[in-house]
């Protein structure tokens, strides 16, 4: 029987000498002791304060803040004496004290150099006459109330008719008088004076005509000016061809004369030269 086996159940074992195993030639075998895993303490859990409130109370700081602020500053300068202005550097406006004795008043201008009191009038009467060779064109005066047109008739000409109707009321659109030729079989034209309430509208919506001509009509062609205004040009296009169907030629001229738009249209199925449009352009501003 081993020496191990004779001791009983529940007895310790006899301490063992180091130096007598090192003289039996036996190595020890390390004792391990077991690990102790350190006690758990259990998890308390942690309230969070809800973003809302504390969102709140920041933007209630800083409304205090801000109105305190404003509040202060307003204490502040009630107190102080107004600071006088700089002098104006232009010398003050002077007005008569009294108005003129009668028979004194400056006269008025003349129509000549009044665009305002020629516009003001018939504006039926500043369109061109009817050039030579021309007659009344009767199958289109429908379109016109005895020389007027509404302004959905002139927004007619145009691709996107209800953008123009539109536009042109809040440009401020006054009235349009127009007038509708033909000579020979195929060539018509269309002159159109459109006045609004200003000259600076009148100008703008010529030149929104002008800028769209290059890009859908002319084919790059950025026209010609005319003689005697700042910024009126006329446009001869290149011919529309279609199977079927005569080509189709068109002339165009565009300018502003203080409250008034000029609009003018010549077409027909034979080439237009530059002369057609360029003398009738320069005609209606003389006119104007």
């Amino acid at each position: 029987m081993h020496p191990k086996d004779s001791i009983s159940d529940g007895q310790p074992e006899p301490p063992v000498d180091a130096a007598e195993v090192a003289e039996a030639g036996e190595h020890p075998e390390p004792i391990v002791e077991p690990a102790v895993e350190p006690a758990v303490e259990p998890a308390v859990a942690v309230k969070r304060r809800p973003r809302g409130r504390t969102t709140l109370i920041i933007a209630a700081a800083l409304v205090l803040g801000i109105a305190g602020g404003v509040a202060t500053g307003y204490a502040v300068q009630a107190d102080r004496a107004p600071t006088p202005l700089a002098a104006l550097s232009q010398p003050g406006l002077a007005y008569p004290a009294k108005a003129l004795p009668a028979g004194k008043e400056p006269d008025p201008l003349p129509a000549s150099q009044d665009r305002r009191v020629r516009t003001d009038g018939d504006l039926r009467k500043l369109i061109v006459p009817r050039p030579k060779g021309w007659q009344e064109d009767k199958s289109l005066t429908a379109l016109t109330q005895d020389g007027w047109l509404g302004v959905e008739s002139y927004a007619m000409n145009f691709e996107n008719e209800e953008y123009m109707f539109s536009d042109l009321l809040d440009q401020g659109l006054r009235r349009v008088a127009g007038t509708t030729w033909k000579k020979g079989e195929y060539r018509a034209a269309d002159v159109y004076l459109v006045q609004f309430t200003s000259g600076a509208a009148a100008a703008a919506h010529a030149e929104d005509q002008r800028s769209y001509m290059p890009e859908k009509r002319a084919a790059g062609n950025e026209g010609t000016a005319i003689k005697g205004s700042a910024e009126g040009r006329y446009y001869v296009f290149p011919a529309e061809r279609k199977a079927g169907y005569l080509p189709f030629y068109q002339a165009r001229a565009i300018f502003s004369r203080g409250d008034v738009m000029v609009d003018i249209h010549i077409f027909d199925s034979a080439p237009i030269s530059k002369k057609d449009i360029r003398t009738l352009a320069e005609r209606q501003l003389e006119r104007l």
